[in-house]
C-alpha cells in the first residue's frame, strides 16, 4: 500500500518505519523543516532501540521518504494516518489544533484531487478524546463537500517507550474502529502481516476503538498507583513488598505486569489519558472516583519519597531548607530505555530540590540533550555518572536504568561528601548498601544506616 504519515513524532515514526518494513510505501510528513532533513540523511530525532537501524535500511530500500509537502504526501496515498500531539493541560483538556490543522490539509488535497480520485482512508493514529475522529470527518466533509469519497478509521497505538519496534511488530492486539466494511478490510489487509503470531485484529466502531485507548491506559496506570499503595502499607506494617507482590502475582487473574513499587508512572500517555478520562467524566456527568484516586496517588507518591528526603536531613518544610546541600540525580527520563522527560518523577524532585535551596547536579543515559534543552541553566547536567556525584551530599537514584545497577560504590564513596543513596527505583539491597557504608533511603523499605 502507499501511506502517508502526519508528523513524526513518537507515533509517526515509529508507525511509518515499521510499515515501510513491511514493503509499504511510505511518506512522512512534517512542518518542522529542521527535523526532515535530519530524517533525510538516516538520522532519528528521537531515541528509541532498535529504530535508527530500520530508518536506514528503508530509506536506502526507497520505501520510506520524508517531506513538509502534504501534496506530495498524500496525492497517491490510499491511507492518511493522523499521528500529531494532543498535548493537555494540568486537568485534562485536549488541545486538538494539531488535529484539526491535518483535517484542513487532508481536506486541500482531497478538493484538489478532485471526486474522480480512488476515496482515501483516513485513520486517526493520536490518542483523542472520543468522539475526535468524527470531528475529523465532519472538519474535512464541510470543506470537500458531499461528492468527494473517503473512509475514517481510528487505530489506537500500544507502543511502549524503550520496546515500541517490538510492540508494533508483535502486537498483542490490533484495534481499528471503522464507519464501513471496506475501510474494516483494508486495515485487516494492512495489519496482517504483524499478526502471524495469532494474536487478534479486532474490527470495530470508532467510538469504541477511541476508548479503548483510554481504558487500557487507565487500568495499567491503576496498577502502578495501586502498588505503590500496597507497598506503603507494607512499610507501615514491616511486610515485605518484594515477597507480597511475588506472591500476589502468582495468581494469574492478576499478573506481574506494571506492579512496581517505585516513584509512580510518568512520560506522555498515563498522566494525559488518566487526566482526560477524568476531564470526560466531568463534561458526560459520569463520576471517575477511580481515575481521581489513581492520579491523585500517583503525585502523592513522589511527595512521599520527597518527605523521606526532607526528613534525613532533618530539613524545614520551606524554601531553603536544603541551601547548602547538593543533590545528584542518576535517571533524568521517565523510565530507561527512552530520552523522554515528560512528567518524570525525576524532574519533580529535581525541582523541589532547586526550589529548598540545593544545587541540582544530574545524568542521565540518552535524555541530558532534551534535559538540557527543556530545563534551563539552573540544572546542571553532566555525562558521567560519577562526574555527578562528585561534592554531592546526596544521590537520588530516579530512574532504572542498567548503567545505575551495579555502580562501583567505592568510586561513589570516594567521590561523595556525604554517603547517602534515595533510591527511588529500589534497585539495591538493603545489606549490601550498609555493607558498602552507604545511609539507604528507598521508596518502601526502612531505612538502613551505614555501620
Amino acid at each position: 500500500m502507499r501511506l502517508s504519515m502526519i508528523g513524526t513524532g513518537y507515533v509517526g515514526l515509529v508507525t511509518g518505519v515499521c510499515l515501510s518494513n513491511t514493503g509499504n510505501d511510505v511518506f512522512c510528513l512534517d512542518v518542522d523543516q529542521a527535523k526532515i532533513a535530519k530524517l533525510k540523511q538516516g538520522k532519528s530525532p528521537i531515541y528509541e532501540p532498535g529504530l535508527d537501524d530500520l530508518l536506514e535500511r528503508n530509506i536506502a530500500a526507497g520505501r520510506l521518504k520524508f517531506t513538509t509537502d502534504a501534496w506530495e504526501a498524500h496525492k497517491d496515498a490510499d491511507m492518511i494516518f493522523v499521528c500529531v500531539g494532543t498535548p493537555s493541560d494540568e486537568r485534562g483538556h485536549t488541545d486538538l489544533k494539531y488535529i484539526d490543522s491535518a483535517a484542513d490539509g487532508i481536506a486541500d488535497v482531497l478538493i484538489r484531487l478532485g471526486k474522480s480520485a480512488k476515496p482515501k482512508i483516513i485513520v486517526v493514529k493520536s490518542t483523542v478524546p472520543v468522539g475526535t475522529t468524527f470531528r475529523v470527518r465532519d472538519r474535512i466533509r464541510a470543506k470537500v463537500g458531499p461528492d468527494i469519497q473517503f473512509g475514517m478509521a481510528d487505530n489506537p497505538e500500544f507502543l511502549k517507550e524503550g520496546a515500541a519496534i517490538d510492540d508494533f511488530n508483535k502486537p498483542d492486539r490490533v484495534v481499528c474502529g471503522v464507519d464501513a466494511d471496506w475501510v474494516g478490510q483494508a486495515m485487516r489487509d494492512l495489519y496482517d502481516p504483524f499478526v502471524r503470531n495469532g494474536h487478534p485484529i479486532y474490527i470495530m466502531d470508532v467510538l469504541s476503538a477511541e476508548m479503548v485507548k483510554y481504558a487500557s491506559n487507565a487500568m495499567l496506570a491503576c496498577k502502578i498507583s495501586f502498588i505503590n499503595e500496597m507497598a506503603n502499607l507494607c512499610e507501615a506494617y514491616g511486610a515485605d513488598i518484594g515477597k507480597v507482590r511475588e506472591g500476589m502475582c502468582a495468581d494469574k487473574r492478576i499478573g506481574n505486569q506494571f506492579l512496581y513499587p517505585g516513584l509512580g508512572y510518568g512520560g506522555s500517555c498515563f498522566p494525559k489519558d488518566t487526566l482526560a478520562c477524568i476531564m470526560m467524566g466531568e463534561k458526560s456527568g459520569v463520576p471517575t472516583p477511580v481515575n481521581k484516586a489513581v492520579h491523585d496517588l500517583n503525585q502523592a507518591q513522589r511527595e512521599r519519597f520527597w518527605g523521606k528526603i526532607l526528613a534525613h536531613f532533618k530539613a524545614k518544610d520551606a524554601p531553603g531548607g536544603l541551601t547548602g546541600k547538593t543533590f545528584a540525580f542518576w535517571g533524568i527520563a521517565f523510565k530507561a530505555r527512552t530520552d523522554d522527560i515528560r512528567e518524570a518523577p525525576a524532574i519533580t524532585l529535581m525541582r523541589k530540590a532547586l526550589s529548598y535551596g540545593a544545587r541540582v547536579v544530574a545524568m542521565d543515559p540518552v535524555a541530558n540533550e532534551n534535559a538540557r534543552r527543556e530545563l534551563g541553566p539552573n540544572y546542571e547536567i553532566v555525562d558521567d555518572m560519577y562526574k555527578a556525584v562528585e561534592g554531592a551530599d546526596a544521590l537520588v537514584v530516579s530512574t532504572d536504568w542498567d548503567d545505575f545497577k551495579s555502580p562501583d560504590w567505592g568510586r561513589v564513596a570516594s567521590l561523595m561528601k556525604h554517603r547517602v543513596v534515595f533510591d527511588g527505583r529500589n534497585l539495591y539491597r538493603p545489606t549490601q548498601m550498609a555493607a558498602a557504608g552507604f545511609s539507604h533511603v528507598s521508596v518502601v523499605r526502612a531505612p538502613v544506616s551505614a555501620r
